[in-house]
């Protein structure tokens, strides 16, 4: 008896409780809980948690992470004394998880024991630095005209089916064989859609470096407004550890009808397309914590690729336009190019990057410096010359230029290419080398290019590769290099037809 009197110890445990009052579509208002925190986690029953999102004065309105068919009216509600965090670090990469950090997959518990408040503020002018390192996508158009720097914020907007997800899709597959982990946020996609991406990473060796944060159609409301925000923290655990981190947020259009679901079942008053007055701000924030850190803070870079999907090309609709103006440049897709098989489908005069170009290297700046102007104008010159029987020498020089241009951008998914492969492409197009070639061959002929550079020129490739520049040595080597490979190409069509005449 005495022993055990000697081991007893009165624990009290204390923990602030409250009752719901009300509950129905994913919101459940309570009473009590006079000590929650702003974005605390509450816990209900059934393990059901919930976010305190509306404090007011005599009830708080909590929205629930989970199914609210089994709570009910004067149910028991805990707080928990836990902002609103998820779990982070090295563990969750080659996985998939919801927004909380909890698997979606079959590989067993998360092994992370590191949480990082989803919610936070973005870094000040003071700890960062200009973006100065290219973020290679693997994409010819992108990476010679909107190229996209580690650190930068670049917008992919257009339609539906306009190869949004196969931009953001591509450019994690890129970086493959780089330093860069990679987040993707599903937001409101259907399950098969996320799983068909899922088996895509699997497929080009992708899921080692990559963390798929999954909150699919079926999933309430409140786990598709906290999605990005899971992603993005997942992102800057990366950065501040002094590394860099790529977060694709597809798409912020359903983030934006999530949050304003939630708000208008808040009973919060309705702006602009019912929107809630603070969507911006809520964008806002969570793009400015793309950032290129000092290197005092470590040098790491956070890269984000938000996706808007626009109605009938309506971009100055009022999500288009705010994301837009958050930005720093956008990859607008058309949907007129996408039909005509333009892939990817990138509108030259709509897209833009604001801080890519100091991130370029040099030898894609000296060979792509005049594109963006040439295809413009050949847009223009396109258009006219529907109307015109007649043109002059030089408006058709500019159209021959310009078809040949758009057949050298084609790229077909999942196909991403190095950077000095590109070059070579784009030097062969720009510089006047395939003006006299035939529009069908010109695909082929600038693919088959790169194989010869390789396989007889290693040494100009690997020169052009190591040092990031095209030195006017280089450059007379590879119109020599094209020049020689023309001729060998027309020599093998001679050839066969010469056999047959002899014979």
């Amino acid at each position: 008896m005495r022993r055990e009197l000697e081991r007893y110890r009165t624990e009290i445990d204390t923990a602030t409780v409250g009752a719901v009052i009300e509950v129905g579509d994913g919101i459940a208002r309570v009473y009590g809980l006079d000590r929650v925190m702003a974005s605390e986690l509450v816990e209900f029953p059934g393990d059901v948690l919930g976010i305190a999102l509306d404090l007011q004065e005599d009830n708080v309105g909590c929205i629930l992470l989970g199914p609210d068919q089994r709570i009910k009216e004067g149910d028991q509600v805990r707080c928990t004394g836990r902002i609103l965090s998820t779990k982070v670090g090295p563990e969750l990469f080659g996985r998939v998880v919801d927004p909380l950090g909890q698997p979606l997959d079959d590989k067993g518990p998360v092994e992370s024991e590191n949480y990082r408040l989803i919610d936070i503020k973005a870094p000040g002018v003071v700890d960062r630095q200009p973006v100065h390192e290219p973020l290679q996508t693997g994409l010819k158009c992108i990476d010679s005209m909107t190229p996209i720097g580690r650190g930068q914020r670049e917008l992919i907007i257009g339609d539906r089916q306009t190869g949004k997800t196969a931009i953001a899709v591509d450019t994690i597959i890129n970086q493959r064989d780089t330093d860069v982990f990679c987040v993707y946020v599903a937001i409101g996609q259907k399950l098969s859609s996320i799983r068909r991406i899922m088996a895509t990473l699997e497929e080009f060796g992708a899921t080692e470096y990559t963390c798929v944060v999954a909150a699919s159609a079926s999933d309430p409301a409140a786990l598709q407004y906290i999605a990005p925000y899971a992603g993005c923290a997942i992102g800057e655990e990366v950065r501040d550890r002094g590394g860099h981190a790529l977060v694709v947020y597809d798409d912020l259009s359903k983030h934006a009808q999530a949050y304003r679901q939630v708000a208008l079942l808040l009973r919060r008053p309705p702006g602009r397309e019912a929107f809630p007055g603070d969507i911006f701000n809520l964008h806002s924030r969570l793009l400015e914590r793309a950032a290129k850190m000092s290197d005092a803070n470590g040098g790491g870079s956070l890269t984000a690729l938000p996706i808007v999907e626009t109605q009938e090309g309506d971009y100055s609709a009022y999500i288009p336009t705010n994301v837009i103006s958050i930005t720093d440049g956008q990859i607008y897709l058309e949907s007129d190019l996408f039909f005509q098989g333009q892939r990817p489908a990138m509108n030259v005069g709509l897209s833009v990057s604001r801080v890519g170009g100091s991130a370029q290297s040099k030898a894609m700046r000296a060979v792509a410096k005049s594109l963006r102007l040439d295809l413009s104008s050949f847009r223009e010159y396109e258009a006219f010359a529907q109307f015109a029987a007649d043109l002059d020498e030089e408006t058709r020089a500019i159209l021959e230029r310009g078809n040949r241009m758009m057949e050298i951008l084609k790229q077909d998914q999942y196909r991403p290419m190095a950077v000095v492969d590109q070059v070579i492409q784009i030097f062969a197009g720009t510089r006047g080398h395939l003006d006299d070639m035939a529009l069908d061959e010109v695909r082929s002929f600038s693919m088959e290019l790169v194989d010869y550079v390789h396989e007889k020129h290693a040494d100009l490739a690997e020169s052009i590769a190591s040092s990031g520049d095209l030195s006017d040595e280089d450059a007379n080597k590879l119109a020599a290099v094209i020049a020689e490979f023309k001729q060998a190409r027309q020599r093998e069509k001679d050839e066969p037809a010469g056999v047959t005449t002899d014979a």
